[in-house]
């Protein structure tokens, strides 16, 4: 089953989510994340500019995550920044 980019960005986001929820995040996660942006970025699918420019550096957080020695902290340094992610997803119109 193929993923639309709508569910692509709600699993983005849950995963987001629940990182800054449960302030951890497996090695997987961060795949997934990487996964997640590469595929909405060889569909230019994404219209909204202000996600488009933010997906590099969600790709950069979820590689950093994926070799980070202490994943609570990887998650807390980038704590503000996720949320600005999430409020950006959450505020993206699919056409």
């Amino acid at each position: 089953m193929t993923l639309t980019i709508y569910d692509q960005l709600m699993l983005l986001h849950d995963i987001l989510s629940e990182h800054t929820e449960d302030c951890t995040g497996e090695i997987a996660e961060y795949q997934q994340i990487k996964r997640l942006v590469q595929a909405m970025m060889a569909k230019n699918s994404i219209t909204d500019e202000q996600l488009l420019q933010l997906l590099p550096e969600i790709y950069n957080y979820g590689r950093q995550g994926e070799i980070a020695q202490n994943s609570p902290e990887h998650i807390t340094t980038n704590k503000e920044n996720i949320v600005n992610w999430m409020n950006a997803i959450n505020n993206v119109h699919l056409e």
